[in-house]
């Protein structure tokens, strides 16, 4: 469709041009405008980095990398041609890429992005706030990956592709910046393309199945929050809480006398393991499944450095909330 101006009950045609015609560069020009106002293309959206590339043997970058509301990763590609020439692809692999992304991990990438545009904000402080969330929730955080495609046109290859994939609840849109000349300005014109507006809730419908999965899932986990000596923590905070508090008081030597109050069977899989073989399983799983700040480590005289797991469920939680009762300690749930 075309752009008209309207003046004195009349019509005139808006011309079209290029970005290349109007030295508009995708880098510089394109991409910094819409780090600043993603919200053009990309609604509800926090840009976390840009030019994005932690990947080993690897350089390539993306664009934007982004979060949304729920802790949706968004990939952002940008290019100012008239086909999009194997965007889709590129961003695939990106996707793949930053797929095991953790929150902890995020925020360190946010935080270099923030220093590196001069910006006195503190990431965790940021993104929780966006978030909407009191504390960091790993389990909820980058469960999905969107792809945003951004061009001023897009070959039918390259829609056919697109539209095949959506079709498989792999989120992707693509989103046409159309430059037009009026009076020595450029106006662009932002369109949606896919998926149309007018067909979105025919998707949604086609990708219930797996949301009702997600909020099975979802509605399944416990929320139960507990109070100890006077604060509220969930099940992960607490354990950690409990444990800090009697290493104070009786400045246990060894990991022994540690064992001999909190055995390691209450943990299902184990509750304390080296900083060393903890840091091993983040490299591998890409998660963090143990405590490792550096006020959370437990520091021996005699034996190194230990780190407590932070993987707590409604069985073993209420395992070792019965023998941190068992040793005196005073737990009371917060529904």
């Amino acid at each position: 469709m075309a752009i008209y101006s309207f003046n004195e009950n009349s019509l005139k045609k808006v011309d079209t041009t290029s970005f290349g015609r109007e030295g508009i560069l995708e880098r510089q020009h394109l991409q910094t405008a819409l780090r600043h106002q993603i919200h053009v293309v990309a609604p509800e959206c926090l840009v976390i980095s840009e030019e994005f590339s932690e990947w080993t043997d690897s350089q390539r970058r993306i664009d934007l990398l982004a979060v949304d509301k729920v802790g949706t990763l968004v990939v952002i590609e940008l290019k100012r041609t008239e086909t999009g020439e194997h965007m889709e692809l590129q961003a695939l692999r990106y996707a793949a890429m930053v797929s095991t992304l953790t929150f902890s991990r995020a925020v360190q990438i946010y935080q270099k992005y923030l220093n590196s545009s001069n910006q006195d904000v503190d990431a965790k402080t940021n993104l929780l706030g966006f978030l909407g969330w009191d504390e960091p929730q790993e389990e909820d955080f980058a469960l999905d990956v969107r792809i945003i495609l951004v061009a001023s046109d897009f070959s039918k290859e390259l829609t056919t592709s697109v539209m095949w994939l959506n079709e498989r609840n792999i989120d992707i849109r693509c989103v046409r910046l159309i430059p037009h000349k009026f009076e020595n300005q450029v106006l662009i014109d932002v369109q949606q393309i896919i998926p149309l507006p007018e067909v979105q809730s025919y998707q949604v419908k086609i990708k219930q199945q797996s949301e009702e999965r997600r909020e099975s899932r979802n509605s399944s986990r416990d929320y139960t929050h507990y109070v100890f000596q006077g604060k509220s923590y969930n099940k992960r905070k607490l354990v950690l809480a409990v444990m800090q508090n009697w290493i104070s008081v009786n400045k246990p030597t060894t990991l022994t006398q540690l064992l001999s109050v909190f055995p390691q069977e209450i943990g299902g899989g184990g509750l304390v393991v080296s900083v060393a073989e903890a840091q091993d399983i983040y490299n591998r799983q890409g998660k963090y499944r143990h405590f490792l700040g550096e006020d959370e480590v437990i520091v021996f005289p005699d034996s190194g450095k230990y780190a407590i797991s932070n993987q707590w469920g409604l069985g073993n939680i209420i395992k070792f909330i019965a023998q941190a009762r068992k040793n005196g300690f005073e737990i009371e749930e917060n529904n």
